[in-house]
């Protein structure tokens, strides 16, 4: 049985982004079958290719991931004729994905408005830490800077402890999960109208999106959200619950409905009439006396007995799960959202499957992040017409 098509395929993508905030656009994009050209310096590539604390055989577990479904070609865009290769690529192609710091392709002669000289349907995704404009735009922006100025840091981890971090790179993914959702935006106002357009994410822009009432609380109500560790304010219960096996079981079951459940479940139902508890704002307000009564109770079940009650009883109910629970687990292996794709290297690797899902036309997995340069001549030949004389020219100068 063929594959069913991908929505993206006829979708050409030239990335010049490094590291993760502009590459995780591209791989979205890659995962629904875009073709993406990934233009990397000659000799030593994206710097994302040494990162990650474990490197077996030397090499980073990192890269396989947020390159896979892409093309490495290598290309000095510090020289005219790199520039100039660049800018024959975008003639072909509709999107142009770079997060340098605001200026850089003006300074190489890859202005917007020039690119569009060459190809004006040319989508132009930027992604930086504070924009392509205001007083912040020249500064160097990392994920961290833009997920403290964003207001994540700052309620993230626990009261007693400064701000924390969530463990991965989120502001960068933000950021370029907003770029690619902009960028799909663009190219279907570029199918209407035939023009390209600037899409313009910020990293402390795309952490502000997901900071929910934050701001009104502050200003309308006069109210800071503040580090509540594994607690949501005025919301029980739902929290992290210790078991008989020394293992941490989440329950969810603040609404009331659930939360009787969970007292029957608990064979304590007198709970749910119990005026400290029988509502919402009742349960909010004695928190910590509920939690403190739950975990009690908790810890004298084993956390696969527990789990099974609380299914049965229809309370939310999960592990903590690290990487080898969802290796191990059979809703992951049914939905397949782990794949396993072959490296040259690792031999069989696994990773995260492409989400969403789409009834009709699925991302795929097609292959890892590839070595430098793997398609140089592939794409230059193709695409830009060059022959085996000029690629080895253009490689003796170090252009590519």
């Amino acid at each position: 049985m063929s594959e069913p098509p991908l929505p993206l395929s006829d979708v050409r993508v030239v990335e010049l982004g490094q590291l993760l905030a502009g590459p995780f656009c591209g791989q979205l994009l890659g995962d629904f079958g875009a073709d993406v050209i990934k233009v990397e310096d000659p000799g030593r590539g994206d710097p994302m290719r040494e990162w990650g604390r474990e490197k077996p055989h030397g090499k980073s577990l990192w890269w396989p991931v947020v390159a896979r479904n892409k093309r490495s070609v290598t290309c000095d865009l510090r020289t005219p004729e790199g520039q100039d290769l660049v800018r024959r690529l975008v003639a072909g192609a509709d999107v142009l994905l770079e997060n340098f710091r605001p200026g850089t392709l003006e300074r190489w002669g890859l202005s917007p408005e020039s690119l569009w000289e060459v190809n004006p349907r040319l989508v132009v995704t930027r992604v930086t830490g504070f924009g392509q404009s205001g007083p912040y735009s020249p500064r160097a922006g990392y994920g961290s800077i833009g997920e403290a100025m964003g207001g994540l840091r700052h309620v993230t981890g626990d009261p007693d402890a400064p701000p924390a971090r969530t463990g991965i790179s989120i502001g960068d993914s933000l950021a370029a999960t907003f770029a690619c959702v902009g960028t799909l935006v663009a190219l279907h106002h570029r199918d209407r109208t035939g023009r390209g357009q600037v899409v313009d994410s910020a990293i402390y822009e795309a952490v502000l999106a997901m900071m929910e009432s934050l701001l009104p609380e502050w200003e309308v109500a006069g109210y800071q959200r503040e580090r509540t560790g594994t607690t949501l304010p005025n919301v029980a219960p739902s929290n992290v619950y210790p078991t008989a096996d020394g293992e941490m079981v989440l329950v969810a079951a603040n609404q009331d409905t659930v939360f009787a459940r969970l007292a029957t479940v608990m064979e304590r139902p007198d709970l749910a009439t119990d005026p400290r508890y029988a509502t919402h704002g009742a349960r909010g307000q004695n928190a910590e006396e509920l939690d403190g009564l739950i975990a009690r109770w908790t810890a004298t079940v084993p956390a696969d007995d527990l789990l099974a009650r609380l299914e049965a009883g229809g309370v939310p109910a999960g592990r903590i799960y690290q990487a080898k629970d969802m290796l191990a687990d059979p809703h992951f292996a049914a939905r397949q959202s782990v794949v396993r794709l072959a490296h040259p290297d690792f031999g069989e690797l696994p990773m995260q499957n492409v989400f969403p899902r789409l009834s009709a036309t699925p991302g795929r997995v097609r292959a890892v992040g590839p070595a430098l340069g793997e398609h140089t001549d592939e794409v230059y030949r193709d695409l830009l017409g060059l022959d085996d004389a000029e690629l080895a020219r253009l490689r003796g100068a170090g252009i590519v």
